[in-house]
């Protein structure tokens, strides 16, 4: 961006009082409200809060049990698909992030 060395600079008092008008004129005198955006399915019961009290939930989980090429990790109980599988010791398999 060029600038103009040779224009005439305004002073503080200058830029303060005309930014001020600007301001005013630009706002036309009336005050702004300000606009949320609410979905109407969003109730107070639909927003949860951090460290809500949740002990009176009931959760509803399809628990889907270990398939065939999968395997659970004996040291941090993931369960893995059977290529993750580093070390197999006693029975009990470990998987390649809990071994490397």
């Amino acid at each position: 961006m060029a600038t103009d060395y040779d224009a005439p600079r305004k002073t503080e008092d200058d830029s303060s009082a005309g930014s001020l008008e600007a301001l005013q004129t630009s706002r036309g005198g009336g005050a702004q409200a300000a606009v949320i955006d609410v979905d109407e399915n969003d109730t107070a019961e639909g927003i949860d809060l951090p460290g809500a009290d949740l002990s009176g939930e009931e959760l509803t989980v399809i628990v889907v049990p270990e398939q065939s090429d999968e395997f659970t990790c004996s040291s941090c109980f993931l369960v893995r698909h059977r290529s993750q599988v580093a070390k197999e010791k006693n029975g009990m398999k470990f998987c390649r992030d809990c071994e490397g």
